[in-house]
């Protein structure tokens, strides 16, 4: 049901039983899916692709032009996946010459007063909590969660399975399946109630843990500590997606463990 006090472009492309609620506006070129829900209040701009069964609440802004003074007016887009809440007040700005677009997959939940920065490349089943605030060309792997109140750097890459501790800067990457907090953003473990959650077998976690034993705890350089992990921990996809995260860490990882932190472990 579309509502006759909503402004809907006649040509926007809206799937079948979509409720759009009074005092939204939908421009001209704009998809949405099946079964989606769009609140009052909502601004949804040219380039936004919105999948199904989708749920956005009120005051989101979704594909409003970057916040980038480089962006020309390029014909960009900002996408969402199937099965994806966006809470209120979110924004989500479409992408620039870089990436052509800003993308947010399936499943996924941002929370209130969180922005997506232009560009930005998220996977699915992410979860961002309240006031997450992401710079431009961030890239975010599935299943990864930030508290409330991170705010991440331009560029940065958090990993597949992260936890972010709220209250976080992150600056420098995130390698997957690990947590992180403090200032500087450091690391305080794998993310073990998570990845037990989503089937990972207790070997998996500890083949994980004995990965990251090596490049944080024993505080070897990244070089080094790569070298021992390729010597001393038997091959397997996951020790591939962990060393192949750092190899393409070109401007670094946070920080590791050292004995101060231990008292919050």
């Amino acid at each position: 049901m579309i509502s006759p006090l909503a402004v809907v472009s006649p040509k926007a492309k809206i799937g079948n039983n979509v409720t759009i609620e009074p005092f939204t506006m939908v421009y001209d070129d704009v998809v949405i899916g099946d079964n989606t829900w769009i609140a009052s209040n909502v601004t949804i701009y040219d380039g936004a692709r919105i999948g199904s069964n989708c749920r956005i609440f009120p005051g989101a802004v979704i594909s409003a032009i970057p916040q980038d003074l480089k962006y020309k007016g390029e014909q960009t887009t900002a996408e969402i996946g199937d099965n994806t809440t966006i809470r209120e007040f979110v924004t989500m700005n479409k992408g620039t010459t870089d990436k052509m677009k800003t993308t947010l997959g399936s499943n996924c939940l941002v929370m209130a007063y969180a922005h997506i920065a232009h560009d930005c490349q998220l996977g699915n089943h992410i979860i961002m909590a309240n006031n997450v605030t992401l710079a431009g060309h961030v890239l975010i792997d599935d299943w990864a969660i930030l508290e409330g109140l991170v705010a991440v750097q331009q560029f940065v890459h958090i990993g597949a399975h992260s936890f972010i501790a709220g209250g976080s800067l992150v600056r420098k990457n995130v390698p997957p399946f690990t947590k992180a907090a403090r200032e500087p953003l450091s690391y305080i473990g794998i993310n073990n109630i998570g990845l037990r959650r989503r089937g990972f077998s207790n070997e998996d976690v500890n083949h994980i843990q004995d990965i990251y034993r090596i490049l944080f705890v024993q505080n070897s350089n990244v070089k080094k500590a790569l070298a021992e992990i390729e010597k001393e921990i038997p091959e397997s996809a996951l020790r591939s997606q962990i060393v192949e995260f750092i190899h393409n860490s070109p401007k670094g990882l946070m920080r590791g463990f050292t004995p101060s932190d231990s008292d919050d472990e």
